[in-house]
C-alpha cells in the first residue's frame, strides 16, 4: 500500500489542536476549564526563571485570556487535581495518572543510588540523613530545605553544592516518598506523599506492559503524529525501543497509521506514525483564532526544537544560559504565534519596580512583513501579556 503523505500544514494544525492552541481563548476560564486544558496538553512545565512570568502561567495564559493564577494554585495545592513531579523537566501533571509515576519512582531509586552526583552529596551517612529528614517531616509536617540547619548559613549554594538535607529532600521526592505540597516564593515545601495525595498513594503500580501502553497512547493523543522517539520523549517514562515496538504493533493492528510528513525547507518527507483517525480529527478542528499570541519558551509546541523547525520553519534557541555577547535575540525571548504560524519573536522584560512591561525589540521572520495590522495585533498581544502579569503599562525601548 502507498504510504499517506500528510502536508506540513495539516500536521501543524493537528499538533496545535491537540495542544489547545486552536480553541477559543476568550472562553470562560474556570478551574474546570483549566483542569481540562492541562489534561488535554498532558502536563505543563514549571520553571524557576521569573524574568517576565513563570513559564506555566505564560503557557496557560496564552490559551486562556481570563486565566487566573489562583486557579492553577488551587488545582495543584488544594484540590490536588494536579501534582508536581518530573516529565522531561519539573511539571504539573494530572493526578489521575499518578500510578504511572510509581515505576519512575522505583527507577529513580536505583538510578540515583548508583549515580556519582547524589551519593557523595548525601554525606558520609546517607541512610541516617534520609531517615532524619523523613522522620522530621513525619513529626513536624511540611518543611522547606531552608528549615534544615547546615554549616553554610548565609552563603549561597548552587545546585552543585547542595547540603545533605536538600539532597535528601530531592531524593525522597524523586523516589516518591515525599511530594511537593506547595511552593513559597517558588521554593518547594515537602510533605509525606500519603498526606499530600492519600488516595493516589495507595494506587497499584502498573505492570511494565500497562505503563508502556499508557505512555504511548496518551503521548500520541497529545501529538497525533509522531516518531517513536517523540513518543518516548513526551513523558520520558519509557525507552525508545519500547516506544518503537509499541508503535509498530499498533500500526499492524490498525490503531496507528504509518505516514510520511512534509518538512520545511524542501527537506524530504519523513516517516511518522499517526493516530488512525487523524483525518477525522483534522476535519473537526476549528480555525485558528484571528490574533497573535506570545508563547512561553517552554511551550509544548516549542520545546522540541527540531519539530518546531520542521513544522513551522522556525528555528528557536533559548538563550538565557548563553553568554550575553553570544546571544542573537535576547535573554528570555517569546515566540510569536499568528494564527497557525510562528512569525517572529519578541524580547520583553517585566520591570517590576516600574510596573512596566518593557519591550526591547521584535524580530520578524524573513518572509513576514511588519504591516500596520500586524503591529496592531502585536500591541494587543502585549496588552494581554501585561494584564496576565499585572503590569500597568507597556513601553517600547
Amino acid at each position: 500500500m502507498k504510504t499517506t503523505l500528510i502536508s506540513r500544514q495539516d500536521a501543524r494544525r493537528l499538533l496545535l489542536g491537540a495542544q489547545g492552541l486552536l480553541a477559543d481563548p476568550t472562553r470562560k476560564a474556570t478551574r474546570t476549564t483549566l483542569a481540562r486544558l492541562i489534561e488535554q496538553m498532558g502536563f505543563v512545565q514549571l520553571d524557576s526563571i521569573n524574568y517576565i512570568e513563570r513559564a506555566h502561567h505564560l503557557t496557560l495564559g496564552s490559551r486562556l485570556d481570563s486565566y487566573r493564577h489562583e486557579h492553577f494554585a488551587q488545582l495543584l495545592e488544594t484540590d490536588r487535581h494536579l501534582f508536581e513531579h518530573w516529565t522531561h523537566d519539573a511539571s504539573a501533571i494530572p493526578t489521575v495518572w499518578f500510578a504511572h509515576w510509581k515505576p519512575r519512582f522505583a527507577h529513580y531509586e536505583t538510578k540515583l543510588r548508583q549515580g556519582r552526583w547524589w551519593g557523595p552529596r548525601l554525606g558520609e551517612q546517607p541512610e541516617k540523613t534520609l531517615a532524619e529528614v523523613r522522620e522530621r517531616i513525619a513529626r513536624e509536617g511540611p518543611l522547606r530545605s531552608q528549615d534544615f540547619e547546615h554549616d553554610r548559613q548565609g552563603q549561597a549554594a548552587g545546585w552543585w553544592d547542595w547540603k545533605p538535607q536538600k539532597v535528601a529532600l530531592e531524593y525522597l521526592w524523586f523516589t516518591g516518598e515525599l511530594m511537593v505540597t506547595r511552593r513559597e516564593k517558588f521554593q518547594k515545601v515537602y510533605d509525606l506523599t500519603e498526606r499530600v495525595l492519600p488516595q493516589a498513594a495507595t494506587l497499584t503500580q502498573p505492570s511494565e506492559a500497562e505503563n508502556i501502553e499508557w505512555a504511548c497512547r496518551t503521548a500520541l493523543e497529545r501529538l497525533v503524529i509522531a516518531t517513536p522517539k517523540e513518543v518516548a520523549d513526551f513523558w520520558h517514562a519509557i525507552t525508545l525501543a519500547q516506544a518503537r515496538q509499541w508503535c509498530e504493533r499498533a500500526a499492524k493492528s490498525g490503531a496507528l497509521a504509518a505516514v510520511m510528513v512534509e518538512s520545511a525547507n524542501d527537506e524530504k518527507p519523513r516517516a511518522r506514525f499517526a493516530l488512525s483517525d487523524w483525518q477525522a480529527r483534522l476535519r473537526k478542528l476549528p480555525e485558528a483564532p484571528d490574533r497573535m499570541r506570545l508563547l512561553s519558551p517552554f511551550d509544548p509546541i516549542i520545546r522540541d526544537r527540531a519539530r518546531a523547525a520542521r513544522l513551522f520553519n522556525f528555528d528557536y534557541r533559548f538563550e538565557a544560559f548563553v553568554p550575553e555577547p553570544k546571544r542573537q535575540y535576547g535573554y528570555y525571548v517569546l515566540p510569536i504565534l499568528e494564527g497557525e504560524q510562528l512569525v517572529g519573536r519578541i524580547d520583553p522584560k517585566f520591570q517590576r519596580e516600574r510596573d512596566t512591561l518593557e519591550v526591547r525589540n521584535v524580530y520578524w521572520e524573513p518572509t513576514i512583513k511588519a504591516t500596520k495590522a500586524r503591529r496592531k495585533n502585536l500591541d494587543e498581544a502585549l496588552a494581554r501579556l501585561a494584564n496576565l502579569i499585572g503590569a500597568a503599562q507597556v513601553n517600547w525601548q
